[in-house]
């Protein structure tokens, strides 16, 4: 299991989670449009998930359904990461009301 972060961070990136992940494992560029955990670095303590204003964090198996994807373009943005902006850049932010 890891965590991943879903559509709701797509053009928000707020970057608490950054400051409370204690393996410093997410990530995310001046030029990514959302911020991505690395799955091979995550420790599944999930001290990420509350701090997230948008609710965009959660356990790889109670992500929701209609954000499947985003478990598998997470872990291909340490493998390519050109191809996961890719995949990135054709979606819509959601617009969603801070936590």
């Amino acid at each position: 299991m890891t965590y991943v972060i879903g559509e709701t961070c797509i053009d928000v990136k707020d970057k608490s989670c950054v400051e409370v992940c204690p393996v410093d494992c997410i990530i995310g560029g001046d030029e990514d449009r959302m911020l991505f955990i690395d799955p091979e670095e995550c420790i599944d303590c999930g001290a990420c998930v509350d701090p997230c204003p948008v609710d965009a964090i959660y356990a790889e198996e109670d992500l929701p359904a209609e954000w499947d994807e985003y478990t598998a373009i997470n872990k291909e943005y340490f493998a390519d990461r050109e191809s996961a902006r890719a995949k990135v850049a054709v979606k819509v932010a959601i617009p969603v009301e801070p936590a």
